[in-house]
């Protein structure tokens, strides 16, 4: 174990806890899915029960996943998917930065899970513990997977789902 090895295991505890609360937060939190449902479909995410459920979903599993480092590119991809979605649905039109609801944070999120894909999760992760180090999905097939599967995911829902809502006249 090296200091390599410890400064990803932060990363990832932070990274995959943080959206895994998100996900959470869906379930189980003030509004939940009902409420959550709600918002999505304001937003045009229709119907909006389906994606409440598979955002929390798909949270959770991404963030657990992400921090045991477990099949690292596969829940890096959720975690480019989610923030796609969320950046474009929900914060483009705010412009950058997250002081005025923009998409800094989602890109900041995004781009630091694809980058523990890229670098691999190291030696405090179940993919070493279970593939040792011969595992092939991290570096450049990291990259690619984490990235690929992502964008696939995020554009397939958007382009399939999301309805913008009609502006009203002021």
């Amino acid at each position: 174990m090296t200091p390599y090895d410890v400064g990803l295991l932060i990363l990832r505890l932070v990274l995959g806890l943080t959206l895994a609360a998100h996900g959470f937060n869906k379930f189980f939190g003030g509004g939940r899915i009902p409420g959550t449902a709600r918002w999505f479909e304001s937003i045009g995410m229709k119907p909006g029960t389906f994606h409440a459920t598979v955002a929390a979903t798909t949270e959770m599993a991404a963030g657990l996943g992400l921090a045991a480092g477990l099949l690292t590119p596969i829940p890096a991809a959720g975690f480019v998917s989610l923030m796609l979605v969320a950046a474009w649905t929900v914060h483009r039109p705010n412009g950058f930065f997250i002081v005025k609801e923009g998409w800094e944070y989602n890109l900041v999120l995004a781009l630091s899970a694809v980058a523990v894909a890229t670098t691999g999760p190291g030696a405090l992760s179940l993919d070493r513990l279970i593939f040792g180090t011969n595992l092939w999905l991290h570096g450049w097939a990291g990259l690619l997977l984490s990235i690929g599967l992502g964008l696939a995911g995020a554009v397939g829902q958007l382009l399939i789902f999301y309805r913008p809502p009609a502006k009203r006249a002021g």
